[in-house]
């Protein structure tokens, strides 16, 4: 359960990194993304993941270092890769913050942090699933999982829930939209 629920919401930043990354694109040609959503995927990552994902996944790692210290140390410090990748992602929102504030920027240097973080995001996802689900699947015992568990919160995802917080509707919207685009693209090449 605990695993499902962390893969689900890779599933669901994956979701917000595709938004992110056509917005970018948008920008990087020279015009206007939606900024709109632009901060509402900002401000989920600055709410979900550091609130509610990644303590989750730094109770399953505590467990996994106990029950298997030598996998562990091959996966390394997931506390201090959290702590950066909320780092890469306070230079995403100050960089937008500059763009929208009309300060003197690059463009390229505003692409370049929200690729960045784009790519670290992707990469640190994948390392999980990849090396630290599996070592935790294969390590925890029946106990671990029931206590981790048991101090689950009933906080939903803000927008991947079935009652959305107003300030996500549009990011929501916007997926769907990509998601709707994304099958009528498929159905015509079948």
């Amino acid at each position: 359960m605990v695993i499902e629920i962390l893969r689900q919401e890779h599933r669901n930043i994956e979701n917000l990194l595709i938004v992110l990354e056509r917005e970018l694109d948008v920008f990087a040609r020279g015009g206007h993304p939606d900024y709109e959503v632009v901060h509402a995927v900002i401000g989920y990552f600055q709410v979900y993941p550091d609130v509610y994902h990644h303590p989750l996944e730094d109770r399953v790692f505590e467990k996994l270092k106990v029950r298997d210290s030598a996998v562990a140390a091959k996966i390394g410090d997931l506390a201090a890769d959290h702590r950066r990748c909320a780092e890469r992602l306070r230079k995403v929102a100050q960089a937008v913050e500059n763009v929208l504030a009309d300060r003197e920027l690059l463009r390229q240097t505003i692409n370049d942090i929200i690729r960045d973080f784009i790519e670290q995001e992707r990469r640190h996802m994948a390392m999980e699933e990849r090396v630290f689900f599996p070592a935790a699947i294969n390590a925890l015992q029946p106990a671990d999982w029931a206590e981790i568990a048991s101090r689950l919160t009933d906080q939903s995802d803000p927008l991947f829930s079935e009652v959305v917080e107003e300030k996500f509707e549009v990011v929501r919207r916007h997926i769907l939209q990509l998601e709707q685009e994304a099958e009528a693209e498929r159905s015509t090449h079948f």
